[in-house]
């Protein structure tokens, strides 16, 4: 199989789809790799680095994606990228399918194999490729947070950790996976008072285990939320139902409960957010302001931090990477469930029931049913 890394497009996006021990393992497997040009600097990666691993490096994405029959990025697919995708191409990256309307419809129109790395799902519940990501955003969330609550970003003026005398600020994690659990682990690392909402009492009464004293756990409801939020000085977003987009638990009107200069950091914007006013902003543009809270709502956290980003995601993507190649698309849905997981759409057919519950296509069938 012609496997081919495009380099990243997204505003201020610098991971790249594949580190050069990828680039080995796929080579020694006999298949070729293509690099397009310069793809891996953001990630501190050469081109020569990749060409000592056995990669070829193309001019250009046009040449990358016109000669590989499957295509392994980072961040979805964006406009200028669709008409060079080929009908039955396999795309390997994260898609989100259920955030934007007009990169599902695109994509039905391309007829690709989309299979993505964020509903990838092991037996036992876990998602491995969107943990580490997650890991880094969760970490990043307390980062970008404690800086915009300084008074220059528009903040509130207030010290994350405080200072002998002075209250620390209050941290609201709304969500106890792995977002919230790293968010919660670096807010209260710093200092901080942090509370950690769920609707899991399982997860809780884990999370209640396993933090530091200056964590407490709430059950996520309504009122729960509402009486927190004129509180917290810093909101995590860290939702997440896999496939789906994620609900929103913090409403227009609930701003109003907030204090002036509070921060929201939406983590699950890359599933539309769980906040009503949150839309996404990009690294160069990352804030706005609604009611006087500042929403920081970047979808591609991970993007800002390459070198870590890159090496923790191709960590886990690349032995999948190598089972699609090796095996092709349909053995691998029906020898490898957490693999088959992750397929999306094939040519035009949704596969992924709450991407085509989102937004009321009738083009779904399960992924076995199309092996049939």
């Amino acid at each position: 199989m012609i496997i081919g890394v495009p380099k990243e497009i997204k505003n201020n996006e610098y991971r790249v789809g594949m580190v050069p021990a990828g680039v080995r393992q796929l080579v020694r497997a006999g298949h070729r790799v293509l690099i397009e040009t310069h793809a891996g600097e953001g990630s501190g990666i050469t081109d020569e680095e990749y060409i000592q691993a056995g990669a070829e490096i193309v001019r250009d994405a046009n040449m990358v994606y016109e000669a590989s029959d499957m295509i392994i990025k980072v961040k979805e697919p964006l406009p200028q990228e669709y008409e060079l995708i080929r009908e039955g191409q396999i795309i390997f990256t994260y898609f989100h399918f259920a955030s934007s309307r007009e990169l599902t419809e695109a994509m039905i129109r391309r007829k690709a194999i989309c299979v993505a790395y964020e509903t990838i799902t092991t037996p036992d519940g876990k998602l491995p490729c969107l943990t580490p990501m997650s890991e880094v955003a969760g970490r990043m969330s307390i980062q970008e947070g404690a800086k915009y609550l300084e008074k220059p970003m528009k903040g509130r003026g207030i010290l994350l950790s405080g200072v002998p005398g002075v209250d620390p600020a209050r941290v609201l994690v709304l969500g106890g996976g792995v977002v919230g659990a790293n968010a919660a682990k670096i807010a209260a690392g710093l200092g901080a008072q942090v509370t950690i909402a769920d609707i899991n009492l399982e997860r809780l009464r884990y999370l209640a285990d396993i933090m530091p004293p200056n964590v407490v756990t709430l059950m996520s409801n309504e009122d729960n939320i509402r009486s927190r939020l004129v509180l917290a000085d810093l909101v995590i977003g860290a939702v997440l139902v896999v496939g789906a987009r994620a609900p929103r638990l913090i409403t227009r009107d609930m701003l109003k409960l907030m204090k002036p200069g509070a921060v929201i950091v939406d983590v699950a914007i890359d599933q539309g957010g769980c906040v009503e006013t949150s839309r996404p902003t990009t690294h160069a543009d990352p804030i706005f302001i609604v009611d006087n809270v500042v929403h920081y709502c970047v979808t591609n956290m991970p993007g800002a931090v390459g070198r870590t980003s890159t090496y923790a995601l191709t960590n886990v993507t690349i032995p999948y990477a190598l089972k699609i190649a090796n095996y092709g698309w349909p053995q691998f849905v029906r020898e490898d469930p957490a693999l088959a997981a992750g397929v999306n759409m094939v040519k035009g057919i949704i596969t992924c029931k709450p991407v085509a519950e989102c937004f009321g296509f009738t083009n779904y069938a399960p992924v076995e049913d199309l092996l049939k």
